[in-house]
């Protein structure tokens, strides 16, 4: 019996195959599971799995370059590879060609690490819905991309995709697997770059390169006609801190109790911005917003260098919007130039300079333009939701947010031609902010430098638009005449007043004075404060159906407006 038949009969394992007498030497000895197998060597294989390793560790280079490298290689390692789930080589099956073989990935895909590609995707913008939905269009999710179809390219709520390129197996593997670990690593830390970029290690340790980034030696020196007009102008502009005492006390009704408070209970209730427009002696002179500090128990300023100053409150006038405030001088450097407002021209530039959002935002410049001079804003001062006094201003598309009223509207020269005080703030408008001129803010600020206030002649009474009286009304009780629509009625007269003196009636309605039409108590207002405390004005008023007139002598309001 042959050494091969002893083998079979003494092997009771390989006796159970019909065709064991026909296979081959090599065949026999390599049949496991019914499928046949190379016997490959544990050196080989170690040597193997250490060339691979090496190569996916220190292969830099383009793709032709690392494909040279695995071919060194690869005409060792013939059979099919098989790997871990971490990708590293541990064991060969049988060789059906003497290429390498690259075309398996190292991964399956449902096991592949997670790479940025770059070249097989790219990002969408994020669309931000602009269109008018009654304030809530932007809260919509973003429409897809115009052009995109259905498929693969794309379409529905689907950005289109490019078709992603097949990598070969071994390369993309190696590949993705450098990559991934690059892009992760240098979210946390600095990635050394690899051997053949490295530069000499110093003494420290620390790793020197030998080309590295380096900033231009040219520097940009921008200087424009803005630059200047804000550089002269912005040590001047302040933020400020409107500080109230706030009482967490409740009284008997359950009701919380407003007590005076010392300094360290104050907090900050607002805050806005002001402009330095005058030293005299120790004193330096602050123009802002009435409705800055309005019931404020204490004011804190802010200069552009940080620092804090304690204000004291000089006068304010809540007709026209303005306060003036009183600081140390001794800090205070810079003080800025009123321009001439009346000689702005629409479609020039405009400069907003102030603290929007706060003093965290201080010194902030906006640019825009001069989009209207001489608009009438309507304004409700006792909060009742009716206009009671209509503001001229200047009106600018320069951004003004909260925190930018009383700060400085500046023209190209870098005077100050307006103090901004208000916007449109409309979910339909953009770029419609307001500024009281500097002409009118001269002669106010002036007035309280000197009395504390701003005094007004009245006439004693109170007023009505003739417009808000029904039609049956105007004829059964006014009894005014068919073509009279508009005028002011006088609902009460007080005792001792200018209006009681020249023998004005209740339901007398005012038409003109001093030769102008007053169809609404906004206009009647303005042309009495035009007139001034002291003056005699004409008046006309109808009375039971009769045009009749009286002379007023105007007298100052008895407390303020």
């Amino acid at each position: 019996m042959s050494e091969e038949n002893k083998d079979l009969v003494n092997n009771p394992l390989e006796s159970n195959h019909e065709d064991a007498s026909h296979t081959t030497e090599n065949e026999q000895m390599n049949l496991v599971n019914n499928e046949p197998i190379d016997v490959v060597r544990a050196s080989d294989i170690q040597e193997e799995v250490s060339a691979v390793q090496q190569v996916s560790d220190e292969i830099v280079g383009s793709t032709e370059e690392r494909k040279r490298v695995l071919n060194e290689a690869g005409p060792i390692l013939t059979e099919k590879p098989r790997f871990r789930e971490d990708g590293v080589l541990i064991q060969g099956t049988s060789a059906e060609t003497d290429e390498p073989i690259i075309d398996e990935p190292l991964f399956h895909e449902e096991e592949a690490p997670i790479v940025t590609d770059t070249a097989t995707e790219e990002p969408q913008p994020i669309i931000q819905h602009t269109t008018s939905d009654g304030g809530g269009g932007s809260n919509h999710n973003p429409p897809p991309i115009s052009g995109a179809t259905a498929g693969n390219g794309g379409g529905g709520d689907e950005p289109p995709r490019r078709a992603k390129k097949k990598k070969s197996g071994l390369m993309a593997g190696l590949t993705g697997g450098l990559v991934g670990a690059v892009v992760t690593a240098s979210l946390i830390t600095f990635v050394p770059p690899f051997n053949d970029l490295r530069g000499n290690p110093g003494n420290n340790g620390e790793t020197t390169l030998k080309n590295p980034t380096q900033k231009s030696e040219i520097s940009a020196d921008v200087t424009t006609d803005t630059t200047t007009a804000v550089a002269k102008v912005q040590d001047a502009v302040v933020s400020i801190k409107n500080l109230q005492a706030q009482s967490n006390n409740l009284n008997f009704y359950g009701s919380r109790e407003t007590t005076k408070s010392s300094e360290d209970d104050l907090e900050t209730v607002g805050e806005g911005s002001g402009v330095i427009y005058k030293k005299d002696g120790d004193k330096a002179y602050i123009v802002t917003n009435n409705h800055v500090i309005d019931g404020s128990d204490a004011i804190e300023v802010t200069l552009r260098d940080g620092t804090k100053l304690e204000a004291t409150l000089v006068g304010t006038d809540q007709w026209t919007d303005l306060a003036v405030l009183s600081v140390s001088a001794k800090e205070i450097e810079t003080v800025a130039e009123f321009g001439d407002s009346d000689s702005i021209k629409q479609g020039e530039p405009a400069i907003a300079i102030g603290s929007p959002l706060g003093s965290n935002f201080a010194g902030s410049v906006t640019q825009g333009i001069i989009s209207a001079k001489d608009r009438l804003v309507d304004m409700d001062i006792n909060g009742d939701g009716v206009a009671d006094w209509d503001m001229n201003a200047i009106q600018t598309d320069a951004a003004i947010n909260p925190g930018n009223s009383g700060g400085a509207l500046i023209n190209i020269s870098g005077q100050v031609i307006g103090i901004n005080s208000m916007k449109i703030s409309d979910n339909l408008v953009e770029g419609m902010g307001f500024a009281i001129p500097s002409n009118d803010v001269v002669n106010i600020i002036n007035q309280l430098e000197a009395n504390g206030k701003i005094t007004r002649p009245v006439l004693g009474i109170e007023l009505r638009d003739v417009a808000s009286v029904s039609g049956i009304q105007q004829k059964s009780i006014l009894n005014l005449p068919e073509d009279i629509t508009d005028g002011v009625v006088v609902t009460r007269v007080l005792k001792d007043t200018s209006a009681n003196k020249a023998g004005l009636e209740k339901y007398d309605t005012i038409v003109e004075i001093n030769g102008e039409a007053t169809p609404d108590s906004m206009t009647l207002r303005k042309v009495l404060y035009k007139a001034g405390v002291g003056k005699k004005v004409e008046i006309k008023y109808y009375r039971d159906g009769k045009l009749e007139t009286t002379k007023v002598t105007l007298e100052a309001a008895q407390e303020d407006l």
